[in-house]
């Protein structure tokens, strides 16, 4: 017998006629001559209601069996439903339990927990409403992402997870090896990497950029997707220790190049978003987050405003507000500054540029002035910086000067300085945070709850 999903359902792309249809049971009502069940099976928002005879010799013998979370397999026919606010019902002729769950243990059994509550139970909670909808829109957005940079002529690089180089230096990383923790071997007091697994000192990578840059100075435009991970002892509801970026990287590009990226790249994935997922679209505005439907078309359909972030600093000083983070030249700006800017200010999207040098990475291209660097922030009404990227430095002799200044080991970074050597050109990247953007999406408040397992300061489970 035929077989359907309620996606294809529901985007009228089954005939009327017999099937066989399989998923979990979300209700279950009974009369003296009908009864109903509810059924998704997590494709889509909307459910299938199932009308059968209680007669049905199947459903007598499974009857107490019927409980919210069971799994079952219908056979039946799909036909026109004469209930309002439905398209089709489907009528069972006969239907068996795959799967129970006890009506007593089950813990979704009813509507509206919390996701303080929903987190407790990581396993169960993508059955529900909420984070069902949440990671289909994950998985469109994913498929977005390679996409909008296959249509653009990149190509995919993955960036090892395992690496030798920090390339925030920052220093936040966790470390991988084979030694023994308790007694590792030493040389002058410090630990002897020599002898561990790789030789090395090695740890998992907070970005993929540094290898996209030796990649795109050899095919011109590559990105990279993938895991990144920061050993940073932050509980916060936008820190995670494991999380997955995005990062473009191009040859021959300015940073105005560099903008005129990121802004086609942001407006690409929420109208990609939006075509493909109406119905978690307009669920999230009515239970998650009022009007983000219209606050995610306005920024995708808006002009990014471009200023340097001496400009917004000048506008921040003479805004007359008082911030919890006092403002002046030289500070990084918070979010409450970031969120000013967009909200208040321009009220839209923007473009922060040319950063003092001091609070930027070693990587970013010194300005003429001496004091800047050729950095760019864009940042977007509600949530402040959803993106972060730059020029790079190529000229060899003012990089090695940068490392230096930055305290940084050259002897770490030789090959990132050859790169310099030979045939180098302008180019530029940036980064964007995969569970921030939909975060942004989403209107989830909380980063643990747009990533399936998440990482966090003393949580590693599954």
């Amino acid at each position: 017998m035929n077989k359907f999903t309620l996606r294809e359902l529901h985007r009228d792309k089954v005939a009327l006629g017999e099937y066989s249809f399989s998923g979990w049971i979300k209700s279950h009502r009974q009369s003296k001559n009908v009864s109903f069940l509810e059924i998704t099976d997590g494709t889509t928002m909307k459910g299938l209601q199932v009308v059968i005879n209680p007669e049905v010799t199947s459903y007598k013998e499974c009857f107490a069996r019927l409980t919210t979370g069971a799994s079952v397999t219908i056979n039946g026919k799909l036909i026109p439903s004469a209930a309002k606010g439905q398209k089709y019902d489907f009528e069972a002729t006969d239907l068996a339990i795959l799967g129970d769950a006890s009506a007593e243990e089950y813990p979704l059994q009813k509507k509206g927990h919390s996701l303080e509550f929903l987190r407790t139970i990581l396993h169960l909670r993508p059955r529900s409403n909420t984070f069902g909808a949440v990671f289909r829109v994950r998985s469109v957005a994913a498929m977005a992402v390679h996409s909008f940079f296959q249509e653009k002529g990149f190509y995919y690089l993955t960036s090892p997870i395992i690496t030798s180089s920090d390339c925030e230096g920052a220093g936040q990383m966790f470390r991988v090896s084979t030694l023994d923790a308790a007694n590792p071997p030493k040389v002058d007091g410090k630990v002897n990497f020599t002898e561990d697994f790789f030789g090395a000192e090695a740890s998992l990578t907070v970005s993929g950029q540094l290898e996209g840059e030796i990649f795109a100075t050899a095919l011109s435009k590559v990105y990279t997707f993938g895991p990144t991970f920061r050993a940073e002892n932050s509980n916060t509801t936008r820190h995670l220790s494991e999380f997955w970026m995005i990062e473009p990287e191009s040859a021959f590009c300015d940073l105005n190049d560099n903008m005129d990226l990121a802004e086609d790249f942001v407006k690409y994935l929420i109208n990609y978003v939006l075509e493909r997922c109406p119905e978690e679209m307009e669920f999230f505005d009515q239970w998650v987050e009022k009007g983000i439907l219209q606050a995610v078309r306005s920024v995708a359909e808006s002009k990014f405003q471009r200023i340097t972030y001496t400009e917004a600093v000048d506008i921040l000083l003479k805004s007359n507000k008082t911030f919890e983070f006092p403002v002046k030249w030289g500070i990084d700006l918070q979010s409450e500054h970031e969120r000013f800017l967009t909200d208040e200010h321009f009220k839209g999207p923007i473009f922060v540029t040319d950063y003092p040098k001091d609070i930027k990475a070693f990587y970013m291209r010194l300005n003429e002035d001496g004091k800047t660097v050729r950095a760019m922030d864009m940042l977007v009404p509600r949530i402040g910086e959803l993106i972060g990227g730059s020029q790079r430095e190529e000229r060899h002799d003012v990089l090695k000067e940068k490392i230096k200044a930055q305290h940084l080991k050259e002897e770490d970074l030789w090959w990132y300085l050859e790169l310099r050597k030979f045939g180098t050109v302008p180019h530029a990247g940036f980064g964007l945070g995969f569970e921030r953007f939909l975060m942004y999406m989403t209107g989830m408040q909380n980063i643990r709850d747009v990533i399936p397992c998440p990482r966090f300061p003393g949580f590693a489970k599954f």
